[in-house]
């Protein structure tokens, strides 16, 4: 393996786990690569593996997805206690401050990150993600999210999330799909099984009912990210952040560099080539700055 399996204790009791990548005492900035709501540390692999020859890279599992602790009640899966928990994996680990790349609900943590601890945040990548999110895609979302069966073998697996996903990536080929499969589900016994707690949907559908189904938005929290500099990837395709949104960041962050990922909707998988250059060239004034 690339990497290396690390767990630790969360303030709350959880055992929670990370992949860790590259040398500890390598040079450039160290990253956090966050997942999104149903996702985990396996959707960074190939990205974190370019990435570990310049620095550390940390790829956790949040709580109830990949190999971390599910919790008790879907009250107990919210960004606030996700990034608690990525704030005591920073101090297991030593390390005070870091990059972020965050995809769609990793990147409201490094939001949040921002605004509870500043000096934690030498700068965030949000992929596909802003303060102000449509409804469709999260409409979306909740049709699938906790919902779905695992499916009964891998090339179903395959087949399944390229039915659900093909419109927003149409250049996606078969053996790809096969990959994801691999990445979105875990191995049990030589078959596909959900990798995520099912009540982490639930929480998500009776959070929009508390709402009465407004999308609350975050530009209070996002201001905090005026202090660092921020990439911010949309695929092309997305339901999730328009361009509307993204226009307006740039108008409210003089930091900001915004690119459209081609053929890609919610969320860009981080290996195209033109989010692979961006991140790079990111990290790389980064570490210029420190």
């Amino acid at each position: 393996m690339s990497y290396q399996d690390f767990y630790y204790t969360s303030q709350e009791g959880l055992r929670l786990y990370a992949r860790l990548y590259g040398d500890a005492l390598s040079p450039g900035t160290p990253v956090l690569c966050l997942p999104g709501l149903t996702r985990n540390s396996k959707d960074f692999d190939k990205l974190a593996e370019h990435l570990s020859a310049q620095r550390r890279v940390i790829c956790p599992d949040f709580r109830g997805r990949g190999l971390s602790t599910y919790c008790e009640s879907w009250t107990d899966y919210t960004p606030q206690a996700e990034t608690r928990d990525t704030f005591d994996l920073m101090t297991a680990l030593g390390i005070p401050h870091a990059a972020v790349i965050g995809t769609s609900r990793g990147g409201l943590v490094a939001t949040l990150m921002a605004a509870q601890r500043p000096g934690a945040l030498k700068g965030a990548v949000l992929n596909d993600v802003g303060p102000e999110i449509s409804p469709a895609g999260i409409k979306r979302i909740m049709g699938y999210a906790g919902k779905m069966n695992a499916p009964e073998n891998w090339d179903i697996a395959a087949i399944t999330l390229r039915q659900m996903n093909e419109r927003q990536f149409p250049t996606i080929t078969g053996p790809e799909w096969h990959e994801f499969a691999r990445q979105t589900f875990r191995d049990e016994d030589g078959k596909p099984a959900l990798d995520y707690d099912t009540k982490i949907g639930d929480g998500l559908r009776k959070g929009m009912k508390l709402t009465r189904g407004k999308v609350p938005d975050m530009w209070t929290e996002f201001n905090a990210l005026l202090a660092a500099p921020v990439l911010v990837l949309r695929g092309e395709n997305s339901d999730l952040l328009s361009a509307e949104a993204v226009a307006k960041m740039q108008e409210t962050h003089p930091r900001l560099v915004a690119v459209t990922v081609k053929d890609r909707g919610h969320a860009p998988w981080l290996d195209e080539p033109e989010a692979v250059a961006a991140i790079d060239t990111f990290l790389e004034e980064l570490d210029r700055q420190a």
